[in-house]
């Protein structure tokens, strides 16, 4: 079922794409495993012109192994990251797998647009601003809570350094440091003076 609903909604961005589906050609005949850590096994392989997606356990060109957070950040903006933090682990073909990687991207489905197949376009796009709203709302709730909730540990409980405070101290570990520095610098000056015949 999963597997089922996955294939249709990569092969209908197939149709908005043309560079997906140049992609899709390159990669005829190659496959991609994505182990999702206690999850499942999806194998996506490219029959040049659609993708087939299916839990299995073949082998494949190339595999991405992780958790499901790990996985979702390959499709982000920094997918080293991933990877470099032991997030997601690589094997195989590397050049498969970023290819699959670009043509995973490009095929990311819109949720408001695949909303709108089920309940039509104006109550979807009213739905979609509703979620839009409701995200924007709880991420202003969050950074209002962590603010209040620093300044409360930094000035009520005094648990945490205010933030002014900090920023002060470490200007002056930097003046410091830089002083530390401009003394030692004359003071092999005046050793090489010194020594000097």
């Amino acid at each position: 079922m999963l597997s089922t609903t996955l294939e249709n909604l990569l092969n209908r961005g197939l149709a908005r794409s043309p560079r997906a589906r140049q992609l899709c050609a390159q990669l005829a005949g190659k496959s991609l495993a994505i182990a999702v850590r206690d999850i499942t096994r999806l194998r996506l392989v490219s029959g040049g012109s659609t993708l087939t997606v299916a839990v299995s356990a073949e082998p494949a060109d190339a595999t991405v192994a992780g958790g499901p957070a790990g996985l979702l950040a390959l499709l982000g903006a920094s997918p080293e990251a991933a990877v470099q933090r032991g997030e997601v682990e690589l094997s195989g073909d590397t050049e498969i797998s970023q290819q699959f990687r670009e043509l995973l991207k490009l095929l990311r489905p819109d949720p408001e647009e695949e909303l709108s197949l089920l309940v039509g376009d104006v109550p979807a796009h009213q739905l979609g601003r509703l979620a839009a709203g409701g995200f924007a709302f709880g991420r202003r709730l969050l950074t209002t809570a962590v603010a209040n909730a620093a300044e409360y540990f930094a000035h009520e409980r005094a648990d945490l350094v205010p933030r002014a405070e900090g920023e002060q101290f470490l200007r002056g570990v930097d003046a410091l440091r830089d002083s530390v520095d401009r003394l030692q610098a004359r003071l092999d000056l005046l050793a090489r003076r010194r020594s000097a015949p």
